[in-house]
């Protein structure tokens, strides 16, 4: 119904068409069904998971060596147990929760209401924007890090930060180029990439446990470390938990593992409403996917603590790339070489797939709250902001991914944080308290875990910010631009309601009185109403009068289903709707009835007495204001041909 005001993939030169050719659409609702083409078994999914998650194992064992030394293994273990007792519960319930993969955002929007609900999603917004384009940015520095560093990389190249700036904005450019032509995730190129690279990396844990073995004096040698720098097991305690917020890279998985529901393939006779198949396979996918990453985690923060100095992982060789580092010291460089192409075409796929997440973002909730441009779902104007966006974190950490961690994990721990929350709540308004006092802990610890990870890296809460400031405030602007648009997705009127009607249409015209309902229920209100629309806009006294009350339920959504019901006040006939604004409403109606009934709707309103830019800040925020000339501006855009258009007058004393 509502006009669209789109720009035309027809119009324009030719770059401005083969710039928006391509849109996003809206994220499919509640209820809908997926195309079975679109969904696969669950465990090629934890490959499409797994180039995310999975692929920080290509630098998060040596961040954690060069942030934790010696306590790698502990802090490490940290993570573990957050992994499979705070997170993966918690993402199961997540995945219940959310199976058309909205995530812990819907949750949270579905428990908060009006504008602090769709502010705060907006924050959240923010937080996921930070962590998605870090993992564009980092995973590409890391790519860049085993690039350069492998022996075959040209010496007359260098290693200076400048080249691997370069390198680095070459790969991003690559990937951004490669979305504005075209890219299609392809759940066979995740499973062989990911299949490879979790072998490749089970042979370097296998040598590096052999050559553990195969040389005691190592293990030795990081007990008396252990011991002389920390005393005692409660120290080593304290100091890992001081350090573990720095290694939340490795819980990066679990919103992309929800996100990726609608593709997992779920049993024939799933009820839309709750796929119980698709549930199912959902959790068997985040633990796969949990329990695979835990154990990679132990075993490669063990062996790098173990056989990688220190100091190669703080500023030399290993930096990045701890595992590769042993790859070419203990395989050879042949074997070596084979493991840095593996580990760069994953970090590679995991820019892409977070690439594709970040194309997501925008259709799922801003246009349902109005707060996207309309360009805003075109993919490739998306793909061009978000890959300028890259290149500046790139040039401000000088593609260091060492100094990247701390975004990152930002991005990664509001977003388990925001989850947390939201399960809490979850189970508490469910009764559960024991679960509620549980979950209640865990949202603490990754509470904690959040403010100390900005305390040491406060550029991570730095970029977030600037994301939400950049996100609210293109909403915003958007909001106002998009305000006279038709929000109705569709009108149902009840008997009652088409009763009246039919009645006011057997004259030459409808005549509907725009009212402000007081009591409701007082006849007299309705008389005085009447008879002084007669008066002042010469309506006959033999044809019908229709009252319209429309009344804002909350104003911060954009778009609903305007239901109109039929009342009787003392003889008097009332059509009574509830939508998120007036003046739109109203239009809506009133073009609805002119294309039902064939007549021309008149509309009558009283004068509005006031500040206009008050009644225009009460319209946006609220729904309502000055409301006859908002409704003929509505109309207006929604029916650019006058004779066909409703008619409105405004009057009375």
């Amino acid at each position: 119904m509502a006009k669209s005001t789109a720009p035309s993939a027809r119009s324009g030169n030719s770059l401005t068409r083969w710039l928006l050719k391509h849109r996003i659409e809206q994220a499919k609702g509640p209820g809908a069904r997926e195309s079975e083409d679109d969904q696969h078994p669950w465990w090629q999914v934890v490959c499409l998971t797994g180039v995310d998650y999975f692929s920080t194992l290509g630098y998060i064992p040596g961040i954690a060596l060069a942030a934790a030394g010696a306590l790698s293994p502990i802090a490490t273990m940290l993570i573990v147990l957050l992994t499979l007792f705070g997170a993966l519960p918690m993402y199961r319930i997540v995945a219940r929760k959310s199976p058309t993969g909205q995530g812990s955002i819907a949750m949270l929007e579905d428990l908060l209401s009006f504008w602090k609900g769709k502010l705060f999603v907006l924050c959240l917004l923010g937080f996921v924007a930070t962590g998605w384009v870090v993992t564009i940015t980092l995973s590409a520095s890391d790519a860049t890090a085993h690039i350069v560093e492998n022996p075959f990389w040209p010496e007359s190249f260098g290693h200076a930060d400048r080249t691997l700036v370069i390198v680095t904005l070459v790969l991003i450019g690559l990937l951004g180029a490669v979305f504005l032509r075209g890219f299609q995730e392809a759940i066979g190129i995740a499973v062989v990439t990911v299949g490879a690279y979790l072998v490749l990396n089970l042979i370097v844990v296998a040598v590096g446990f052999y050559e553990v073995f195969a040389n005691p004096q190592v293990l030795a040698d990081w007990q008396t470390s252990l011991f002389s720098n920390y005393g005692n097991p409660f120290s080593m305690l304290t100091a890992a938990i001081v350090v573990f917020p720095l290694l939340a890279l490795g819980l990066s998985g679990f919103e992309t593992g929800v996100g990726m529901m609608p593709l997992v393939r779920g049993d024939a006779d799933d009820d839309p409403e709750h796929p119980a198949g698709r549930i199912r396979n959902t959790r068997k996918l985040l633990t796969v996917a949990a329990v695979t990453m835990c154990f990679y985690l132990i075993t490669t923060s063990f062996i790098t603590t173990m056989l990688v100095p220190v100091e190669e992982a703080r500023s030399g060789e290993a930096k990045g790339r701890a595992l590769a580092y042993l790859a070419h010291e203990h395989l050879g460089d042949a074997f070596g070489t084979v493991y840095d192409a593996s580990t760069i075409a994953i970090l590679w796929f995991a820019g892409a797939s977070a690439m594709a997440g970040l194309l997501n973002i925008v259709p799922r909730y801003l246009p349902r709250y109005g707060m996207a441009p309309e360009w805003g779902r075109a993919v490739r104007p998306l793909v061009l902001v978000y890959t300028l966006i890259s290149v500046v974190v790139v040039v401000v950490f000088a593609a260091d991914p060492t100094a990247q961690a701390g975004a990152y994990a930002t991005g990664v721990l509001a977003m388990m944080t925001s989850g947390a929350i939201a399960v809490t709540i979850a189970v508490h308004r469910q009764g559960r308290r024991l679960m509620s006092v549980v979950f209640g802990l865990i949202t603490v610890v990754f509470a904690y875990a959040t403010v100390a990870n900005i305390v040491d890296r406060p550029d991570g809460i730095t970029i977030a910010l600037l994301f939400i400031a950049a996100i609210i405030a293109v909403s915003l602007v958007s909001r106002v631009q998009r305000s006279l648009e038709l929000r109705q997705e569709r009108i149902e009127i009840d008997a009652k309601a088409q009763e009246f009607i039919r009645e006011a249409s057997k004259g030459p015209d409808i005549h509907i009185v725009a009212h402000r309902r007081r009591s409701g229920h007082d006849p007299a209100e309705y008389a005085h109403k009447e008879r002084e629309q007669r008066e002042d806009n010469h309506i006959p006294e033999d044809q019908p009068i229709l009252f319209l009350e429309v009344s804002v339920e909350d104003a911060s959504e954009f778009t609903d289903v305007l239901e109109v019901r039929g009342v009787d006040v003392g003889g008097h006939k009332v059509l009574r709707a509830v939508s998120s604004v007036v003046p739109n409403a109203i239009a809506a109606l009133l073009l609805d009835l002119r294309d039902t009934t064939g007549k021309t709707p008149h509309c009558y309103f009283g004068w509005t007495e006031g500040n206009p830019i008050v009644y225009l800040i009460r319209f946006i925020l609220f729904g309502e204001g000055d409301t006859a000339p908002v409704t003929h501006e509505v109309l207006r855009e929604a029916e650019p041909e006058a004779s066909r258009r409703p008619l409105i007058h405004v009057g009375g004393r």
